[in-house]
This record gives structure tokens, C-alpha cells and sequence, in this order.
């Protein structure tokens, strides 16, 4: 039931992503967006990653994905915008690029015999989770290994909100 309930939650995911790239509207995007984010919270409570998931819920299909709508609708990006590509052309590129990519990953996963579950890995996770807990285990590296790209990333997202807002305000100013 749980690779069933996988390849469910997959597919979604899957099909919310391209979804958030053919969307006519950005509104339409934002809400593909957060059905894929919803999809994978999903994945994450069959790996039994709870608290994971509580985070992608509240976080990103929450936080962030309100962020978005605002500046979607303090930049007034509703209406329908000019293609700057025209023609069928890049339509033809993308799927062959899409498709190669797409054969390229299942070549890789066909040879490889990794199962879910097994490995050093897991062991160093389940070893990490008695030690220190799920969110201390999750803590420790971003907070110590993974530091100056997690301040990096607030960086930008803060640089992101003083840009849009600045490009709102010019633009009322016209």
C-alpha cells in the first residue's frame, strides 16, 4: 500500500509542477504550486517524516506561498503578459530536453539497487534521530554545516521583498 500511496502522491506532485509551468495565470500557478508542496508533504509522512512534512505544510504552502500571492498581486501580474518566445520551436526543444533528462534519470535508476530504507544512510539517520531527536537531528547540520547557505537564502528572500516592493512603488509612482 505504501508504494501504491507513493507513486499516488508522485504522479501529483508530478503533474501539480508542469502544471505550475503551462499555467496561464500566475494565480493558476501559485495554486499548482501548492498542490505539488502538498504532494510532497505527503511523501514525507510515508517516510514517516512527520515533523518534515508539518514544516513543507506550513511553511512553504503556507509562509512562502502567501508571500508569493502578495507579490503577484502588489505587482498587478494578472493580466495576460506578450511571449517573449514565439512559435513552436521552443516547445520542441523543451520536451526533447525534457525527455532526454527524463531517460537519462531512468537509465540511472534502472542499474542502480538502492531500496529505500537500507544502507549506511539510513543508519546514520536512525543513529542521528536517537541521539538528538528529529528536529535536533535536522538542527545540527543546517545550523552548523549548512549555515552560510541557509543565511544566503534568507539573504535573497529578503532582497526578493525589497525588490518587489520597490518595483510596486514605481510603479504607482507612474
Amino acid at each position: 500500500m505504501t508504494v501504491f500511496l507513493f507513486y499516488v502522491f508522485a504522479g501529483i506532485a508530478i503533474g501539480a509542477s508542469i502544471g505550475v509551468v503551462i499555467a496561464r495565470s500566475p494565480v493558476g500557478s501559485l495554486l499548482f504550486m501548492v498542490t505539488a508542496l502538498a504532494a510532497i508533504a505527503g511523501t514525507f509522512v510515508l517516510m514517516e517524516a512527520h515533523f518534515l512534512a508539518a514544516v513543507q505544510i506550513i511553511v512553504y504552502a503556507g509562509a512562502i506561498m502567501v508571500l508569493f500571492l502578495f507579490v503577484i498581486m502588489l505587482l498587478n501580474l494578472g493580466h495576460e503578459a506578450q511571449r517573449d518566445l514565439k512559435g513552436g520551436a521552443f516547445a520542441v526543444v523543451s520536451a526533447g530536453l525534457a525527455g532526454a533528462m527524463a531517460g537519462l534519470l531512468a537509465l540511472q535508476l534502472r542499474g542502480s539497487e538502492v531500496v529505500a530504507g537500507s544502507g549506511a544512510g539510513a543508519e546514520a539517520i536512525a543513529a542521528a534521530n536517537a541521539e538528538y531527536g528529529v528536529v535536533g537531528a535536522i538542527a545540527r547540520p543546517l545550523y552548523t554545516t549548512y549555515v552560510v547557505p541557509f543565511e544566503i537564502t534568507g539573504i535573497l528572500l529578503l532582497v526578493a521583498i525589497v525588490g518587489a516592493v520597490a518595483l510596486a512603488k514605481r510603479g504607482e509612482q507612474s
